[in-house]
């Protein structure tokens, strides 16, 4: 039972924060965000986790080409 815990903290603190970020966007919860991905999973049997992982992969890119440099040595 512990590892399940420890597993949930890892993936809690390092995932790819995408319902996070969704939720400051959106002005509402994290957690209403990620209740919904997984009520859509259900229903549309994947497609949530589909559009989950392609939001991750998205907001990576985004991150990494939007990066604000504090200087030209940052290159």
């Amino acid at each position: 039972m512990n590892f399940f815990y420890t597993l949930l903290y890892y993936f809690q603190k390092r995932g790819f924060e995408v319902c996070r970020r969704i939720a400051e966007r959106l002005g509402i919860r994290a957690r209403v965000v990620r209740t919904s991905f997984i009520y859509l999973t259900f229903v549309t049997l994947g497609f949530g986790f589909a559009l989950y992982l392609f939001l991750a992969f998205w907001l990576k890119i985004k991150d990494l080409i939007y990066t604000k440099r504090t200087s030209v040595f940052d290159l």
